[in-house]
């Protein structure tokens, strides 16, 4: 037996201020998922309200959400599907613009990657003003999926990006809040 104790997952996400620009308290997860017990954690932390969902497929949004969602996809027997910034992904692809607290960015998804109907859980690591989840369930409702849910490490509240999701009728799982961020 090991005398590792199970870490708080807070104590395991290091903040980086004044990243990627002046005022920015960036949180970073890296930290926690190289933590194999900070990383089984989070992972379980994730997919616990989902179980009895009857989750089809997983998508993640690119980049840390491709860790976490493919955990969660592999620990649910379901596939992974990856949301990716312009330009990365080989096949014909449908496209959302979204702004970030500190940019415009576009994102893409296979075209023929979501079959009509499939109930979908989409993940990522943090969820600040919502613009890049926001743009991925527009994603996913135009490839005409059924958005079980959305499920994030972090939330940083005071940005509006969780109330964005909820107004829009989806069920939003964190598990850490930062507010005042």
């Amino acid at each position: 037996m090991s005398d590792y104790t199970k870490p708080a997952l807070e104590d395991l996400i290091r903040t980086i201020p004044d990243y990627p620009k002046q005022g920015i308290q960036f949180r970073d997860v890296t930290t926690l998922i190289a933590d194999p017990v900070g990383l089984r954690t989070a992972i379980d932390g994730l997919l616990w309200p989902f179980l009895k969902q009857n989750v089809d497929v997983v998508v993640g949004i690119e980049a840390r959400g491709f860790i976490l969602g493919g955990a969660v996809a592999h620990e649910l027997g379901r596939g992974f599907v990856p949301i990716r910034k312009k330009g990365k992904l080989p096949g014909k692809t449908i496209g959302q613009d979204y702004t970030l607290e500190y940019g415009v960015d576009t994102i893409e998804i296979h075209a023929d990657a979501i079959a009509p109907g499939q109930r979908v859980l989409l993940i990522d690591d943090l969820i600040a003003t919502g613009g890049t989840a926001d743009a991925g369930l527009e994603l996913l409702r135009r490839s005409q999926a059924s958005v079980v849910g959305a499920a994030f490490i972090v939330d940083l509240p005071d940005l509006g990006g969780s109330k964005k999701l909820r107004d829009k009728g989806v069920l939003v799982h964190s598990l850490l809040s930062y507010a005042g961020d």
